[in-house]
């Protein structure tokens, strides 16, 4: 399967997640829904644990690679995720949600400072337009 079919499974999915997110958060405090969420991120590392990753597989991966990529599910998976809940309990998920997605744009400005990536008409198109977006919604 294409790069393309797996990322419009990752927006459809990534799109219904917060409707059951915000759904879940009318009577739990952000903290606590992050609980209960992370409790799903537990059941989906057992499943890679017990069915798909190999241990000979966990164990050839790089100190540094391994740090980073801890250090990435810390951020995305608690730090962000509670900035998230925060703002999805005081506002609109369809205000919230647009807004929080343009992470886009911050990881274009990363890959290009810091991956030295290309910049080019239609990716500073594209982020114009991000930035649109996210300043209409605010």
């Amino acid at each position: 399967m294409s790069a393309f079919f797996w990322a419009v499974l990752t927006a459809c999915l990534w799109g219904a997640v917060p409707v059951m997110e915000k759904m879940g958060l009318a009577k739990t405090q952000p903290f606590t829904a992050l609980f209960y969420r992370s409790l799903g991120v537990v059941l989906g590392f057992l499943i890679l644990g017990f069915f798909i990753v190999k241990p000979g597989e966990i164990r050839s991966v790089e100190p540094r690679s391994a740090a980073l990529l801890i250090l990435a599910g810390f951020v995305a998976s608690f730090l962000a995720q509670i900035a998230f809940y925060h703002a999805l309990r005081a506002g609109d998920v369809s205000r919230v949600v647009p807004v929080a997605g343009a992470y886009p744009l911050i990881a274009f400005i990363l890959g290009v400072a810091l991956l030295g990536e290309n910049i080019t008409l239609s990716k500073a198109a594209g982020m114009f337009f991000v930035i649109c977006g996210a300043w209409l919604l605010k």
